[in-house]
């Protein structure tokens, strides 16, 4: 019911589709997500073809862009219907979602550790922004096994 993406160099974009009807949602998004909702609303191909430009070609061809979330799974699989599917994503896209969360488990770090989340909880844009420092620090935490 909204996006939000942060890039490696701390740009951000957020939208929410204009289509979402409210009713039909379940209770938890009632309670925890919609009441932070504010805006752009805006139709799904805009958002798909904004996405476009916000993700950009600087990436093509030797080096794509990729994509992480923590709990990936369904919010790619959303991410993908602005789309029109996984095989209607951007030619040179990844077809998957790396995820934060499994990155983590296979790392044997518990959540614990992780940077504590400043701003507010199941806010898409808050959220992208929580998964950037995850994904820093993460990286560092492999980096400093690295160094050992």
């Amino acid at each position: 019911i909204s996006i939000g993406i942060v890039a490696e160099d701390g740009r951000e974009y957020y939208a929410e589709p204009d289509d979402i009807d409210v009713s039909t949602l379940s209770y938890w998004l009632k309670a925890n997500v919609v009441p932070h909702l504010k805006g752009p609303r805006k139709p799904r191909q805009q958002i798909a073809q904004e996405i476009m430009e916000f993700v950009g070609d600087i990436h093509y061809p030797n080096n794509p862009p990729e994509f992480w979330a923590y709990f990936a799974d369904y919010d790619w699989v959303l991410f993908c219907q602005l789309f029109g599917g996984m095989l209607n994503l951007p030619s040179g896209w990844p077809m998957l979602c790396f995820d934060l969360k499994q990155m983590a488990v296979q790392m044997g770090i518990q959540r614990a550790l992780f940077p504590k989340q400043e701003g507010t909880l199941h806010n898409a844009l808050e959220d992208a922004k929580w998964n950037k420092q995850v994904h820093e620090f993460l990286n560092s935490w492999l980096q400093r096994l690295g160094n050992s």
